[in-house]
């Protein structure tokens, strides 16, 4: 089923629960939610693959739109399927989380779940999209035929300071496929991106190699890296054996 506008889709589903990350999407959708008219609560949940500014986006939007939100903290390495890291390990991922928030969600009294999937987000090679199917979860951006460049235009015209806030894959995305996932590892990455961040770098990876810190920025971020080359050899080395710079860029 598809729909004219948000407006529509909240009209015939006036009471959701959101799966919350604090990104563009999701918080264009909750302001939507809340602007229409709707039942909406936020459930963001914290595990080692999100950021620690990813909650603290969250919490600063859910402020600003006086909105309900609840954490829910869940140790997604304590399942092998999903530190084994496989092909479908976000696949894995997905139902974990999903099925926690359909939980939580329905003993609160919501029984719908939707996402901030849009228009713009593929299904090729997304195993994670197979959980949402599976669980039913619905996708109001994508069934109103938003897509991403609209979206960043709805947030900026409705003041949502998410509006041109970077796309940010979670830190598990980091590790090379069939490389077992481990906390020590996420958090020499996510160390190793907050120095970048502050030195004014936006829209890059931090890779995570055989040990090595493999970076992918922007083309126009290149000579950035190696006039600051020495203090971010100095500072990555601490977490990691190598400081490589991939050219094939982002």
């Amino acid at each position: 089923m598809t729909y004219k506008s948000l407006e529509e889709f909240f009209k015939d589903n006036k009471k959701v629960a959101l799966a919350f990350s604090g990104g563009v999407d999701s918080a264009y959708l909750l302001y939507a939610g809340l602007r229409d008219g709707a039942d909406i609560k936020a459930y963001y949940v914290r595990s080692a693959f999100q950021a620690d500014f990813e909650l603290e986006d969250a919490k600063r939007l859910v402020a600003d739109l006086g909105a309900d939100m609840e954490i829910i903290h869940l140790d997604v390495l304590v399942d092998p399927k999903i530190r084994a890291n496989s092909p479908d390990r976000c696949y894995y991922c997905k139902e974990r989380i999903f099925s926690t928030i359909i939980k939580k969600a329905k003993e609160d009294g919501y029984d719908i779940l939707v996402d901030g999937t849009n228009g713009s987000d593929s299904y090729d090679d997304r195993p994670g999209m197979r959980a949402l199917e599976e669980l039913k979860v619905l996708s109001p951006l994508r069934l109103a035929g938003l897509t991403k460049d609209q979206i960043r235009a709805l947030s900026k015209e409705a003041g949502l300071f998410t509006w041109d806030k970077d796309s940010y894959s979670c830190l598990a995305t980091r590790v090379p496929t069939d490389e077992e996932i481990s906390q020590d590892k996420l958090d020499k990455i996510e160390a190793g991106e907050d120095y970048l961040f502050s030195l004014g770098f936006k829209d890059f990876r931090l890779r995570y190699y055989q040990g090595a810190a493999r970076l992918q920025l922007k083309e126009e971020d290149l000579a950035k890296v190696m006039e600051n080359r020495q203090h971010i050899v100095d500072k990555l080395k601490e977490g990691f054996s190598a400081v490589l710079l991939d050219l094939e860029v982002r």
